[in-house]
């Protein structure tokens, strides 16, 4: 799969700009706060109807201006596809592919499957549960349209039993109605997770291995949930939950307390990690994450690179360099301040690249 060309206008600084690229690597050159950025994001709201950086959609919008839309061209399994999101102050988002408006946003989860590698992917060792849940959640929801609708199902009556719980309902009925639908769900969002957890462990210590090239640095990541416990269902849980709950106002057990602990040689990695390890786990572990999603999806995800070489020594620069220029990767778009990585990944691809300036929001081909 490949995006063949991009149309942004109004997109955060970016006013107006056609691109067209290249099929397998593409890079955009220029200082902080011109604009790389906001043009992978402007790809990543392609695919997933929302920012990488998660603001709201409002501050995607230029500055003095009501509306944005993003277009792009892509070659998917063999045919020529449009797709189109469109944002204005005050409506709700209107997103088509192939002229055909969508009813609902989460069907085209996964149509146009990505990986973005940026440095707010800290967060993922050093951030809350949230952010983490967050992460499995986006992974496996490209590849299993039945768990994003479990997981949308499961927030709508969590929604609905906080709702209670804050308005001091009492009727054990509304609450067994509620709790039945969450349990039924929650199964298969658990068992998901699980299972996609482990599998993607598996492919990060070959990755880690790759990029650190140290041997021996065991790396894991550990599913913690309430539900683990053989023969521990969520019904159970909540309804012995409940009197707390009631007290402080939210539900207190449940999938949306999950958690993924990331180790390093049997360690908690946020608090014994060193600065460079952390960047190379999360490397690995997005890295990690294209693989899984390839088999998935049966198609090579586009992978963005925005500004991961910076704090890397040239080693693992040039292992990194090696592994996303080989043929396992398909189409990249990377950013940088430094046109000396840019031209070494340009060099590795032959004459099969793109490099554009980037300058307040403006796109010059180099």
């Amino acid at each position: 799969m490949q995006l063949r060309s991009l149309t942004i206008s109004n997109f955060k600084n970016i006013a107006e700009t056609h691109l067209e690229f290249s099929g397998k690597v593409n890079g955009f050159l220029g200082n902080n706060g011109m604009g790389k950025s906001n043009l992978l994001d402007a790809i990543y709201f392609l695919s997933f109807c929302k920012s990488f950086s998660g603001v709201p959609d409002r501050m995607l919008i230029l500055n003095g201006q009501d509306w944005a839309i993003v277009k792009g061209r892509y070659q998917r399994r063999g045919v020529e596809e449009e797709v189109a999101l469109g944002l204005a102050e005050g409506k709700r988002k209107s997103l088509r592919r192939g002229g055909k408006e969508y009813q609902k946003l989460s069907s085209h989860i996964g149509a146009f499957p990505l990986v973005m590698i940026a440095p707010q992917d800290i967060d993922l060792i050093r951030g809350t549960g949230e952010e983490r849940r967050r992460w499995i959640d986006m992974v496996i929801s490209q590849g299993d349209a039945r768990y994003l609708e479990a997981l949308i199902r499961y927030n709508k009556a969590l929604e609905q039993r906080n709702r209670l719980l804050r308005d001091g309902a009492v009727d054990p009925a509304l609450y067994e109605a509620l709790e039945s639908m969450m349990s039924v769900t929650a199964d298969y969002i658990h068992s998901a997770r699980a299972s996609h957890i482990a599998t993607i462990t598996g492919i990060l210590s070959r990755y880690y291995t790759a990029v650190a090239g140290e041997d021996g640095e065991r790396v894991e990541l550990s599913y913690l949930s309430s539900l683990s416990t053989p023969g521990v269902d969520l019904r159970q849980l909540l309804e012995t939950a409940r009197r707390h709950d009631e007290i402080v106002k939210h539900t207190s057990v449940g999938p949306h307390r999950d958690d993924i602990e990331m180790t390093l040689r049997g360690l908690p990695l946020r608090r014994t990690g060193s600065q460079g390890q952390c960047k190379t786990f999360t490397i690995a572990l997005r890295l990690a994450q294209y693989d899984y999603l390839a088999r998935a999806t049966n198609m090579k995800p586009m992978l963005l690179l925005d500004d991961i070489f910076d704090k890397l020594d040239a080693s693992r620069v040039e292992r990194i360099m090696s592994l996303v220029t080989a043929d396992d990767f398909g189409q990249i778009f990377v950013t940088d301040t430094n046109r000396t990585h840019l031209d070494e990944i340009m060099r590795r691809t032959g004459d099969d690249y793109r490099l554009w300036k980037v300058e307040g929001g403006h796109f010059t081909r180099l």
